[in-house]
């Protein structure tokens, strides 16, 4: 693809994303795969023509060398990856049950968890200028991290925070949840995690719509949600705005970072001008992609990149 998007009014807007959180492999049917949803992200965003940086952790090890390698690959900058001499390079084994859904048995320890940028680093971080910094809730799962995390809140300079809830096994809190949402400007979350936090902050399964107005209210930072629906599509809330879109059908490989990709495709499209609604057009339409093949971050085949192109000229 191009390494810049025109966006609805014709101006070319280089986009600079940061994504912070957990970068490891997956195990998927005995095969390796880059991952964490930051990682993915990152990765999603280069291929679209973003210049992005992945702040987390490696080990000292062969898999560390790995995914460094990999990432430098798909043009992410791994300036900020941090090399953990103590902990191991993160690994999660994924067992894919009914329709590609997975199930993620993290390994704890890894160096991921440690995510702690020294005085320099800090200084580097909050010296920049960013379009987005995008964080998730596994990665609070450590004190360290939650330390790390809610000193960029306050150094880092970004026109958006975007959150993705995430929410995985038994690694969140409500508090953890609660001062994310505090913080973002741009909200995404599944079907099961909307539902996971209706019922957390309003005691109330509400409907989409309602409940993306009864957040805006309460957050008033929170410019966008986006929710995903799996095969049913996507839906955003913007200035008042609930929309939906439906999805292509098809057949499902895994849904390993399809999320991520659908977060990539909104990101660039809506930071380079593109209004919401195209947006999300353009995110469904990559997440959809990236469930019919195997692993996070499948190469994009020359129909996906015209169909992008498409929805970039309407």
């Amino acid at each position: 693809m191009k390494k810049e998007w025109k966006g609805e009014k014709g101006a070319i807007k280089p986009i600079r994303a940061l994504t912070f959180g957990e970068a490891l492999f997956d195990t998927i049917k005995g095969t390796a795969h880059l991952g964490g949803a930051p990682l993915n992200l990152a990765a999603h965003l280069a291929k679209l023509g973003a210049r992005t940086a992945v702040l987390t952790a490696v080990g000292k090890d062969e898999l560390g060398k790995i995914l460094l390698s990999r990432a430098e690959e798909m043009g992410v900058d791994t300036s900020y990856i941090l090399i953990d001499e103590k902990r191991p390079t993160g690994t999660v084994t994924v067992e894919l049950k009914y329709e590609g859904i997975p199930v993620f048995s993290i390994n704890e320890g890894v160096a991921w968890d440690v995510i702690t940028p020294d005085e320099k680093q800090f200084e580097a971080l909050a010296g920049d200028e960013w379009d987005v910094f995008c964080f998730g809730t596994l990665a609070q799962r450590s004190e360290e991290n939650r330390k790390t995390l809610k000193r960029l809140f306050q150094e880092i300079k970004t026109k958006h925070f975007f959150y993705d809830v995430n929410l995985r096994a038994e690694y969140y809190t409500e508090e953890w949840i609660l001062s994310s949402l505090e913080h973002c400007t741009i909200l995404k979350m599944n079907e099961e995690e909307a539902e996971a936090i209706s019922g957390m902050l309003f005691d109330t399964i509400y409907k989409f719509r309602t409940l993306c107005r009864l957040l805006t209210d309460r957050y008033p930072e929170m410019s966008v949600i986006c929710i995903t629906k799996g095969p049913d599509g996507a839906a955003v809330y913007h200035d008042g705005v609930y929309e939906e879109v439906s999805a292509s059908p098809i057949e499902v490989a895994d849904t390993v970072g399809a999320g991520d990709a659908f977060s990539a495709g909104f990101l660039y499209a809506y930071l380079s001008g593109n209004g919401a609604s195209k947006a999300l057009s353009i995110a469904t339409t990559l997440g959809t992609y990236v469930a019919s093949k195997p692993g996070a971050v499948p190469e994009y085949s020359e129909e996906l990149i015209e169909e992008l192109k498409r929805y970039n000229k309407t």
